[in-house]
Parts: C-alpha cells; sequence; structure tokens
C-alpha cells in the first residue's frame, strides 16, 4: 500500500521549509495504513513516468530556478505522460512558475517551463510579502499560507484559480486570484510551509496519488485540532494585515 512520490529537485528548490509538506504527507499516509515511498528526482535523473502517483516541487530563488528550468523543461514530455496518466502535481512559488508557459526573470532572461499549467510568469520589481487567505469555492475550504515573491503570474483564459484571495497579494497583486490547477495539477506561491496548516489539501492531495495507484480514495477522517489552530492563526494574521495593496 505505497504511494509513490517523485520529489523533483530537492537540493535546488526547497525554500521558506517547502521540505515540510512532504512530512506532512508522510504523517497523513501512515495514518491511514498508507506508505509514502518518496524518490528524488535531481539533474538528469529519469523521470519515471508510469511509476510516481504525486510529483511534487518546492520553491527556490532566481539562481536555483535558472540552474533547473532547463533540465526540467528537457522532462515536459515524460511529465506530460504522467499527468495524462492520472499522475498528481504539487508546485510552490518556483517551482509553480516553471510549470506555466515561461519565466522572465528579474534580469529579462527567458526560462522554459513545462506548460504543464495554463500561465506565465514575468518577475516584478517589488516583492510581494506576507500572511495569505484563499477563499477555494471548488473544494469548499480555505487556504492560508504565507508569500514572498516578485514574479507576476499570469493566468491564460480559461484558467481556474487555485483560490481568490481574500488577504493579501495572490499571484499577482490585481486580479484576484492565487495559484493555478487543473485536473490533479495545483500551483501556488504559499509557503510556509502550505500542508500542515491546510490538512485538507493534504488529504486532496493523497486522494488524488491513491487514485492513480489504484487504491481506495476515501480517507478517514484524523483528529486535526493543532493543524486547525494553525490554520486559525494564519488566517488571522492574513485578515489584519487586509487585502489586496
Amino acid at each position: 500500500m505505497k504511494i509513490r512520490v517523485g520529489h523533483l529537485y530537492p537540493d535546488y528548490l526547497n525554500i521558506y521549509a517547502d521540505r515540510g509538506n512532504i512530512a506532512v504527507l508522510e504523517r497523513r499516509a501512515a495514518a491511514r495504513g498508507h506508505e509514502l515511498e518518496v524518490r528524488a528526482i535531481g539533474m538528469g535523473d529519469v523521470v519515471p513516468a508510469g511509476d510516481v502517483d504525486l510529483f511534487y516541487v518546492g520553491g527556490g530563488q532566481d539562481r536555483e530556478q535558472e540552474l533547473v528550468a532547463h533540465d526540467l523543461a528537457g522532462r515536459a514530455d515524460a511529465l506530460r505522460e504522467a499527468v495524462d496518466g492520472g499522475a498528481a502535481v504539487l508546485a510552490v512559488c518556483g517551482g509553480y512558475q516553471l510549470l506555466g508557459d515561461s519565466y522572465v526573470d528579474v534580469a529579462g532572461t527567458t526560462l522554459p517551463g513545462v506548460g504543464l499549467l495554463p500561465l506565465h510568469t514575468v518577475a516584478g520589481e517589488r516583492r510581494m510579502i506576507g500572511d495569505v487567505l484563499l477563499d477555494c469555492p471548488w473544494a469548499g475550504e480555505t487556504l492560508a499560507g504565507f508569500e514572498n515573491h516578485a514574479g507576476r503570474t499570469l493566468l491564460h483564459d480559461g484558467a481556474a484559480p487555485l483560490g481568490r484571495v481574500l488577504a493579501g497579494f495572490g499571484n499577482d497583486g490585481a486580479s484576484g486570484f492565487e495559484g493555478c490547477r487543473t485536473g490533479r495539477v495545483y500551483g501556488t506561491y504559499l509557503h510556509g510551509p502550505l500542508l500542515p496548516r491546510n490538512p485538507w489539501f493534504a488529504d486532496r492531495l493523497l486522494a488524488d496519488a491513491l487514485a492513480h495507484a489504484g487504491l481506495e480514495t476515501t480517507l478517514e477522517p484524523l483528529e486535526d485540532a493543532l493543524e486547525q489552530a494553525a490554520h486559525a492563526v494564519s488566517a488571522e494574521r492574513a485578515r489584519a494585515r487586509g487585502g489586496r495593496s
């Protein structure tokens, strides 16, 4: 009863404790009797398209993004094959930007994306920093986290955001959208890490991964009092911060 996770570039893209998202998935899977088998996928490694249930990629600075961007773009076909086969993907911040069509960094260099999400990103001069609260009507839930990015991510026409911004900046500080989702692929700027304070989203990812593995996708509820308290604190900080500015 294994859930197979492919962790892309863990040595390069792991800012703001993004690796903690893997720890949350491990604990929540184990509580239901499942084992998380995590495989690091680094520079030049083969992407095992049919043998991964969930791909994860964290965030990094421009230097790290530039180091991995062309290598990642070279995996576009394999990643697309995996997604078409039902694999799930979670990408955070820098990883989120690289899942789009392109990213133009602060130096004006255009980095290629893998095209898994309908968006593109252009770096701005002003960083967007602080707690964020999102409304996710597609799930009937809210997401709370922390953003710190200079990139302005623009969704293509018809693209679905991960959520609507209740407080914070979001993708670009103007559209009112944050993140992007399509099928089982999710991208977001939310660090913190994201999953400890949003257990419902962690379980959504586990259910998606289990579905790809052909296993039971109904997850029994867990005691999430601590996680819910963390969510409430983060949400309150975001509300105190106010709306987009």
